[in-house]
């Protein structure tokens, strides 16, 4: 399984980059290649997204949530992948995301694109576009600061996606 782990640091605070993450509906806006993503409950996502020029679809489970720290996942279906996003505070108002992915190539065409580093670029590039992203925005579009450990779910969903009418259906 090809492995692309990249960096960044985003001049806001933890909790709102962290919760800018759990805002998945959100990710066509920064993401290179996202069409959708749906919350279909706390741990499941559905994704559609452009591959190596081929839609494709797939469902992933949320396994670890912790907030201002970690998101993992791994899919259950479709597109074979698997990976983690890290949050770690630098000061007040800085903070560093590391985002670590694994998957599975379908095709040839998917083999070569991991080989010229064009997945490294494209990781990188969505990091580059949620910075700017978060940056610009200063506030998240909401936040869910529940933990998810396995299959136990716990928590509610932060006061922004209580108050906020985001347009994006909330973590409950």
């Amino acid at each position: 399984m090809p492995t692309v782990k990249k960096s960044i640091e985003v001049n806001v605070p933890v909790r709102i980059a962290y919760d800018q993450w759990t805002q998945f509906e959100v990710f066509p806006r920064f993401m290179e290649g996202v069409e959708a993503v749906q919350q279909l409950d706390d741990k499941r996502l559905h994704w559609r997204a452009k591959i190596a020029g081929k839609v494709e679809e797939w469902d992933a489970d949320i396994v670890e949530q912790v907030p201002d720290r970690v998101i993992s996942w791994r899919s259950t279906s479709g597109a074979r992948n698997q990976g983690t996003v890290r949050f770690a505070p630098l000061g007040d108002n800085k903070t560093r995301i590391e985002l670590e992915m694994h998957w599975e190539p379908k095709d040839v065409t998917e083999r070569v694109g991991d080989v010229l580093g064009a997945d490294d670029l494209r990781i990188q590039g969505d990091l580059e576009r949620f910075k700017k992203f978060i940056e610009e925005l200063r506030t998240p579009t909401g936040g869910w600061r529940g933990e998810i450990h396995g299959d136990r779910v716990e928590g509610e969903r932060a006061e922004e996606d209580q108050e906020a009418g985001t347009g994006h259906r909330p973590r409950s």
